[in-house]
């Protein structure tokens, strides 16, 4: 994980490679990226996939930077001794599709008649936090939190209704003010980002405060709990995906204690 500065004006050049990237958009406006000849603009909070072997460029048209969180399965592609990468002829690649096009085809809880859905990322490679945010609050509202998680959505691929990525899951949670979270611990490795809030997570051996745009990584199997002092909302990802597609996933709650 990384995190990516765009200055105003600038342009990260089109490529492709086979590695699957995450983004998480931590601040700014006026940017945007490209995906296989579809645009989609970056606001705060917005969830992006770039899949494997996918063109992918990045530019900044607005007045000030634009700074995201970057996730990629470099470590294991690389094991896998399958990283390949490519520059596409143009700094840009051409636009082909109006903008909005993905959302409309497949994010509307319906799907193209006669889809066939190909390769292992979502379809949909743009969630936007407005919509994402309203999904969680209403479910807060209505008073029912998990003892540990509070409320941990996934974010999903349409088209099969599994994770974002093959190898990487991402999640947005809502923890409401005055949560207390039970423990619990994972073997997957977890990487928080805040986007609204303030609170902490505490750990076997260290408490780590966090507010908007802090990042903290609780590596596998070890014991946390989450606890906000406001309504909170939190980024995730982790390598649950390929965890559970190998059978290795582990987990253990202390929410009866």
């Amino acid at each position: 994980a990384g995190l990516q500065l765009v200055r105003p004006g600038e342009i990260a050049p089109c490529h492709r490679h086979s590695q699957t990237a995450l983004r998480f958009i931590v601040e700014g406006e006026g940017a945007f990226t490209s995906v296989d000849g579809e645009r989609a603009w970056m606001h705060k909070g917005d969830f992006i996939v770039t899949p494997q072997g996918s063109w992918h460029d990045h530019a900044n048209e607005g007045d000030g930077p634009v700074i995201w969180l970057d996730v990629l399965d470099t470590p294991l592609v690389g094991f896998l001794d399958t990283v390949f990468r490519e520059n596409y002829p143009a700094p840009r690649q051409q636009i082909s599709v109006p903008d909005g096009t993905s959302p409309a085809r497949f994010g509307a809880n319906m799907l193209p008649e006669g889809y066939s859905h190909r390769g292992p990322a979502t379809p949909v490679f743009h969630y936007p936090y407005a919509k994402c945010r309203d999904a969680l609050v209403t479910l807060a509202s209505g008073g029912r939190f998990d003892p540990c998680e509070g409320i941990r959505m996934q974010y999903v691929n349409p088209a099969n209704g599994d994770h974002a990525t093959a190898t990487m899951g991402a999640f947005l949670q809502y923890l409401p003010a005055g949560f207390r979270g039970k423990p619990l611990r994972s073997t997957e490795a977890i990487l928080f980002c805040a986007v609204e809030g303030h609170g902490r997570i505490v750990t076997d051996a260290e408490t780590f405060d966090w507010g908007p745009r802090d990042l903290v990584v609780v590596p596998g199997w070890h014991r946390f709990s989450l606890e906000a002092d406001e309504d909170s909302i939190l980024f995730n990802a982790s390598d649950r995906p390929v965890q559970e597609k190998l059978g290795l996933l582990r987990e253990d709650r202390f929410d009866q204690q």
